[in-house]
């Protein structure tokens, strides 16, 4: 954990806040295990907004792969395909 830059440390805290990210995914890419994000995000934020992040993760199915319902893919919003460019498309 040491060896992280500042911007690392945001990316993770950002997957972290994410619902759909799991500890995972994060321990695939970063190679902080879940315990570890905790630690990290204990260390980051302040006490309030720890707590308030703790509770909301906590027993979350989908910030545990095993847990998930769907096995296979991403999730995908219906309106995904006419999104382009960070803009949504005239309908």
């Amino acid at each position: 954990m040491n060896t992280l830059n500042h911007i690392e440390i945001d990316r993770i805290i950002e997957m972290a806040w994410e619902d759909r990210t799991t500890f995972e995914a994060i321990h695939f890419q970063f190679g902080l295990k879940e315990q570890e994000v905790i630690n990290l995000m204990r260390k980051e934020m302040k006490p309030s907004s720890f707590k308030m992040w703790r509770k909301r993760v906590q027993g979350r199915k989908t910030k545990h792969e095993k847990l998930r319902t769907f096995e296979k893919g991403r999730f995908k919003c219906s309106r995904q395909k006419s999104i382009s460019n960070n803009s949504i498309a005239k309908r």
